[in-house]
């Protein structure tokens, strides 16, 4: 993978992959807002697949579990505009504002589909990627009008920009039944779920009477057994979305747990 970064402050990016592939399960620690132009993105949640591409602009949450597939279209690479909007900066911004959000009802990513206002205020940092020199109070001004054209764009914005509480201790059956197929270390999904990953380990044990990783492969086995068998996916697109880093790795398994290859139950069920 060939990927290339440039930088007006650790804030704003311009993002580039040159390869043909690149897929990774993050759990993200600040928001991030991302305007595409061009490649390809799929982004896969507990709940929800989206597909951006070429024009698209989308804002994701911080702490939102996701893989992110991403393609190079058209010999285009996958390249972006990333701004972070960090919980630092946020605060300096509601500072007096008589907000008080509520926690979030659902995980979601925002999309703002080619939003004139948005689109302009990403495009005009495109010129800055090339400087040496520059202002040191640009970077504050372009995330702030930012900011405030996404609260207009969308009232409710405020409920999660305006959020800064950590994850508190939450059902750790019901997290990790929902969240299975991402692949992080033990102590973000301990994060995640409000505990040390002392206490996330041993919690777990006494939830499932096994370990993280046994009980992860399971679950990503099974979950990609049906996949395959009744949605009739690819095992290559199966492979990456329940949570395996490569295919040969997810074949192995595959067989070992049901005695045949993914790529033979696909070939059944398209009739070879």
């Amino acid at each position: 993978m060939e990927y290339s970064a440039r930088y007006i402050t650790e804030d704003i990016k311009l993002s580039s992959y040159e390869d043909k592939f690149f897929k990774s399960d993050i759990m993200f620690d600040q928001h991030m807002l991302v305007w595409f132009l061009s490649g390809e993105t799929k982004i896969v949640q507990a709940d929800a697949t989206y597909f951006f591409r070429e024009g698209d602009i989308f804002l994701i949450p911080r702490n939102q579990l996701a893989t992110i597939i991403n393609y190079p279209k058209e010999g285009q690479p996958h390249k972006t505009v990333v701004m972070h909007l960090s919980v630092e900066r946020l605060r300096d911004f509601y500072a007096g504002k008589n907000i008080k959000p509520q926690s979030p009802k659902c995980q979601k990513i925002y999309h703002f589909s080619n939003h004139p206002l948005l689109e302009s205020c990403l495009a005009s940092l495109i010129p800055y990627f090339d400087m040496k020199d520059i202002p040191g109070d640009i970077a504050s001004i372009k995330i702030t009008e930012a900011i405030s054209i996404l609260r207009t764009l969308d009232q409710e914005i405020d409920q999660v920009l305006a959020n800064f509480e950590e994850p508190g201790k939450i059902s750790l059956v019901d997290y990790m039944e929902k969240h299975f197929m991402f692949n992080l270390p033990m102590e973000q999904f301990g994060y995640l779920t409000g505990r040390s990953l002392t206490t996330f380990k041993r919690d777990f044990k006494k939830a499932f009477s096994t370990t993280p990783q046994r009980w992860l492969i399971q679950k990503r086995l099974e979950l990609a057994h049906y996949q395959l068998a009744e949605k009739k996916k690819k095992p290559l697109d199966v492979c990456y979305e329940v949570g395996f880093e490569n295919l040969s790795h997810f074949s192995f398994a595959f067989k070992k747990r049901f005695g045949y290859a993914p790529s033979h139950l696909y070939d059944k069920n398209i009739g070879y």
